[in-house]
């Protein structure tokens, strides 16, 4: 088995036990990817958030380091980073990094989710509201996008439906 199905079948090995709740087992398994492969964005991040898991705050915030050197455009990678430096006590540090995710992501709601909390805990709810409220309204619009979507699908598959009735009839 050559290197790049090692990697892949590593990877999804620490995914199925991230996954399953073992975290200690998945970071192993991202460790073995991240030793072939040392930029693998997706094992890094997946490592980092296992090692958030495990409470283990420092060793996530090293792995999310390196995904944004890797990839500055990476949005999910400021966040979780910011979810690790909240859990270290720098609250600063994850209020920046949750506006660096917002920033490059506008549409991403967990980010806000993230700062609104973390604005509530220090005592901003005015500033918090402000994110709750664009949480709300991405959700809002989620909804009615997948209402939408599914309203198009069920329209086909009711167009496909009447065409094979009326083939079946004939």
């Amino acid at each position: 088995m050559g290197d790049t199905e090692k990697i892949k079948k590593v990877y999804a090995s620490g995914m199925s036990e991230y996954v399953a709740g073992d975290y200690g087992k998945s970071v192993q398994r991202f460790s073995e990817v991240l030793s072939l492969d040392p930029g693998h964005t997706q094992a890094l991040t997946a490592r980092g958030a296992g090692n958030l898991k495990l409470n283990a705050a420092g060793d996530a915030v090293e792995d999310f380091n390196r995904v944004i050197e890797l990839d500055p455009t990476y949005a999910r990678a400021y966040h979780l980073r910011g979810l690790a430096r909240e859990a270290q006590g720098d609250d600063a540090g994850a209020e920046a990094d949750f506006g660096a995710a917002i920033e490059l992501a506008p549409e991403y709601g967990a980010a806000y989710f993230s700062r609104a909390t973390l604005r509530t805990k220090t005592g901003r709810e005015d500033m918090a509201t402000e994110d709750m409220a664009m949480v709300a309204h991405l959700t809002n619009r989620n909804i009615e996008t997948f209402a939408n979507e599914n309203n198009v699908w069920r329209s086909q598959h009711l167009r496909v439906e009447s065409i094979m009735e009326s083939d079946v009839n004939r």
